[in-house]
């Protein structure tokens, strides 16, 4: 493939992800260099924290904003916890560890997303670093 058909190709990809109505954009920078993500319904946000700490902290959080954990699951890479909220939507929060001190967290409210509340819940997770 030549630099013009490349070129094009890519336009073209980018063209038809712009124009097909799905909620992709980014949010901006997080602190500590950060990138926070809002893509196809779930937020994600890489955070300069160890993967305890982002555990605990999204336990302290689902408790502050009163939701219900209905399951939650940990090892030493991962971490996941579900949870209900207001209206009964269904909250999911996954926790990958990047490195000792870096980790991926993505929250997605409901099946489709909640861009508004998946930002309130991580925010309120921050809160508890």
């Amino acid at each position: 493939m030549n630099y013009k058909q490349l070129l094009l190709t890519l336009i073209l990809g980018f063209s038809l992800l712009v124009n097909s109505g799905c909620p992709a954009f980014l949010i901006g920078g997080a602190a500590g260099g950060g990138a926070v993500g809002y893509f196809g319904g779930e937020l994600k946000s890489t955070e300069e924290v160890s993967l305890n700490t982002a555990w605990d902290a999204t336990q302290k959080a689902m408790k502050d904003l009163e939701f219900t954990i209905t399951s939650k699951e940990k090892d030493v890479f991962d971490a996941q916890l579900i949870a209900k909220g207001v209206a009964n939507k269904t909250i999911k929060i996954k926790l990958k560890r990047q490195s000792n001190m870096l980790t991926e967290i993505r929250i997605r409210v409901g099946t489709f997303g909640d861009k508004s509340l998946s930002l309130q819940i991580l925010e309120s997770i921050k809160k508890q670093f």
